[in-house]
């Protein structure tokens, strides 16, 4: 299970372990309910994540796409070089503020 922080407007979800198949749905389900639950900017804070997979992948989109009807934005932080990689070749860069780890 996710940790969720509120810091002001936004809202942190850390989920601790790589997003992948196996435990996609609920980090879907955690998401979702931080987005209708909460107004403001939602950040996925990597730290800790060591893959994301295909799977994982589509969550977090789905998840940014359904933000963006709300008018809301995604942000994700503290991204490994690896996983800053593979969102550099979807491109998913373009379309949401991807933070690698300093």
């Amino acid at each position: 299970m996710s940790q969720v922080i509120r810091e002001g407007d936004n809202t942190v979800i850390i989920p601790g372990m790589s997003i992948v198949a196996s435990m996609a749905e609920d980090f879907k389900k955690e998401l979702l309910a931080a987005i209708h639950t909460y107004n403001g900017k939602l950040i996925i804070d990597l730290a800790g994540v060591d893959m994301v997979d295909s799977v994982g992948l589509g969550v977090i989109i789905a998840a940014h796409n359904t933000l963006t009807q709300k008018g809301s934005t995604l942000e994700i932080i503290n991204v490994s070089k690896d996983i800053y990689g593979l969102f550099s070749t979807m491109r998913l860069n373009r379309r949401f503020k991807i933070e690698k780890i300093q």
